[in-house]
């Protein structure tokens, strides 16, 4: 059985005053996540508002344990990054396949 793991972050993004800075954070965000984790991100939601961002993570494991518990270093990690943002909500969704 596969297991995917969804970790959604929603972000607030303080310094930002265009949608050029914000994606400037949200695409340093991504490449530094995606370069330490087996993962797959994306931004999904409020796009166009330059001070938010939703992203979601997506790990996928044959044990859910795995998955999860790489969620759970993903948001750690991003919670240590120090960036010009703070994380907002957080949730996570295992779904068996």
């Amino acid at each position: 059985m596969t297991f995917v793991t969804v970790l959604t972050v929603e972000l607030l993004i303080f310094e930002s005053a265009s949608l050029k800075e914000k994606r400037a954070v949200i695409r340093q965000l991504i490449q530094r996540t995606r370069n330490r984790f087996p993962v797959a991100a994306s931004e999904v939601e409020s796009q166009n508002d330059p001070t938010r961002a939703t992203l979601a993570f997506a790990a996928i494991s044959s044990d859910s344990q795995i998955s999860h518990a790489t969620a759970q270093k993903v948001l750690a990690f991003i919670e240590d990054l120090r960036l010009d943002c703070q994380v907002g909500t957080v949730s996570t969704e295992t779904i068996a396949l």
